[in-house]
């Protein structure tokens, strides 16, 4: 049986065996996911001792996903771009990364959600590596504008022109602001921070939502749930990240498997299990 892992630090809550579970389920994969909790300062060694007994692949989750990139020979434009991975495949002529995170991310939006990205004001929040993974797929869906609002301009600046070619191919103006001064009434609103996770307050005015359009934090569960309510009270559609985790499975899935699963009803069944816990 093939085996994958999620590796990170903290992982014990991840709900991706779940999900990937239900994924081999469907397509009649062989196929075993676990968790890999990484010592902070043995990322490296803990994969290669995974790759060495016998695994396929991983997926990679906070706060390693800038480490994970450097570990593979091979990377998809996506991967290069957002310089960082949340997807390795141990070939045997070398290692593949791949970044997932995006694509999962306008799927959710566009498919599961029903908002489709062209043409729209779009506010990222957060310049870290999870806002890296998701500002290629973003700018691929055309829309008007992408303001990227960070405490730390500079970090936003560079994912701008790293961007800046991109951006200009599909017609979208992309900026870096301050979050003090980011704009207002965006039609969707992403929190790419790890505010929610620390448990801070929401790092934009509520300004920035227009009524009736999507906020979406990244985030899921009670984590998520400051945001979601503060979305909810100023008017916006608020929804978690549990429609990207799950479509960025499915997108690592068909990497390593080559079958692409239908993800609605993994949602649908993960969406349930969680509320019963």
């Amino acid at each position: 049986m093939d085996r994958y892992v999620v590796a990170g630090n903290p992982v014990e809550h991840s709900q991706s065996p779940f999900i990937h579970a239900q994924f081999a389920a469907a397509t009649g994969q062989s196929m075993s996911y676990d968790r890999l909790l990484c010592p902070m300062d043995g990322f490296a060694a803990s994969i290669r001792a995974f790759a060495a007994s016998g695994g396929r692949g991983c997926n990679i989750t906070v706060p390693f996903k800038f480490e994970a990139i450097s570990l593979a020979t091979r990377r998809s434009d996506r991967a290069a771009l957002a310089q960082a991975a949340n997807v390795l495949r141990f070939d045997a002529d070398g290692w593949l990364a791949d970044n997932t995170d995006g694509i999962g991310l306008v799927r959710d939006i566009e498919r599961n959600a029903g908002v489709a990205l062209r043409g729209q004001r779009v506010l990222l929040i957060g310049a870290g590596g999870a806002a890296a993974g998701a500002l290629g797929p973003l700018l691929e869906a055309s829309p008007a504008e992408l303001v990227i609002a960070n405490r730390s301009l500079d970090k936003a600046q560079a994912l701008v022109e790293r961007h800046a070619s991109l951006a200009d191919q599909h017609g979208t103006t992309l900026v870096a602001r301050p979050l003090a001064d980011c704009g207002t009434a965006f039609d969707v609103v992403i929190n790419a921070t790890a505010t929610s996770l620390q448990g801070a307050a929401i790092p934009v005015a509520a300004s920035v939502l227009r009524p009736g359009g999507l906020a979406l934090d990244m985030m899921y569960g009670p984590a998520a749930a400051g945001f979601l309510n503060w979305a909810t009270q100023h008017g916006a559609i608020a929804r978690d990240g549990l429609g990207m985790l799950v479509e960025q499975a499915a997108e690592a899935f068909f990497l390593w498997r080559g079958v692409r699963p239908i993800t609605a009803p993994v949602l649908a069944a993960l969406r349930s299990r969680l509320a019963t816990q």
